[in-house]
């Protein structure tokens, strides 16, 4: 449609349009400018086809059925085909997952399709998203960040890892760079997470302190560090929390729909607790 690249390039740059393009299907008019374009692309698809929407903070499982209901691609049809290894060979950002897992990679977003899309082609377009948004992050700058304040080194993966348990945790964005830096503080004191949200990724829903008891993976009250993979698709608010924590000397936090409180000591982390059931 735009005959010369730089006009198209120079338009993103002149309306700040990088990161904020979206995915779809778009009917353009042959001569059109390449900043109308680009408005266009940031306004959003503007041809008939069917919407599919992914919250954020969704698992590859909760992200299936979204696409059952929306497209009528069958869950079990998009798990299977929903593996690590179908894709690293095109999108490098996969090169060191675990357990062959797309899980934290398929882009939260409202996406539009039209004609038969497969489920192929649906993890695509959602791994294509994926990469224009979150892997363009400055994770090195990050990386060195969180090398020299908490002596931790951390992968683009497990970048991404911590995104998704900050994403369980906090409830609004001002939370998460806190939690962010009170799970940092934790690592570099040697202690566990002791995140009931990573449980919740094996238990699907409620954690019993029988479960915190259970030997698992995802189970950051027995082990220390990051679980093996992400447990759900982070928001890019997450991800930026986690690649630029608060600085704090917080440990602990406790979070409800109603209150909220971070604690350097567990005596007041205690309290906290006390003071919410009152």
């Amino acid at each position: 449609m735009i005959e010369d690249p730089k006009a198209y390039y120079a338009a993103v740059d002149a309306l700040g349009a990088e990161q904020s393009l979206q995915p779809g299907i778009y009917s353009f008019t042959v001569g059109q400018d390449a900043e109308s374009i680009v408005r266009q692309l940031m306004a959003g698809p503007n041809a008939d086809g069917t919407k599919l929407t992914i919250p954020e903070g969704l698992t590859v499982a909760q992200t299936a059925s979204c696409v059952e209901e929306a497209l009528g691609i069958s869950a079990d049809e998009f798990i299977a085909q929903a593996k690590a290894s179908n894709y690293a060979a095109d999108y490098t950002f996969l090169q060191w997952v675990a357990n062959d897992s797309l899980e934290g990679f398929l882009c939260p977003k409202t996406y539009t399709f039209t004609g038969a899309p497969t489920a192929d082609s649906v993890i695509r377009t959602l791994l294509d998203q994926y990469q224009v948004e979150y892997a363009s992050l400055d994770f090195s700058s990050a990386r060195a960040t969180i090398q020299s304040r908490y002596g931790i080194e951390m992968s683009d993966y497990d970048f991404l890892i911590m995104a998704s348990v900050i994403e369980r945790e906090a409830l609004n964005n001002e939370q998460r760079y806190l939690v962010s830096s009170t799970f940092y503080n934790r690592m570099k004191a040697g202690t566990p997470l002791q995140s009931d949200a990573t449980m919740g990724y094996v238990t699907g829903g409620a954690v019993s302190a029988d479960d915190l008891t259970t030997e698992s993976p995802y189970n950051t009250y027995l082990n220390q560090g990051l679980p093996s993979t992400p447990i759900c698709a982070p928001s890019l608010d997450s991800l930026e929390a986690a690649l630029a924590p608060s600085d704090t000397s917080y440990l602990y936090f406790f979070i409800t729909s109603d209150f909220v409180r971070f604690s350097e000591t567990y005596e007041d982390h205690l309290a906290a607790i006390e003071e919410a059931k009152q």
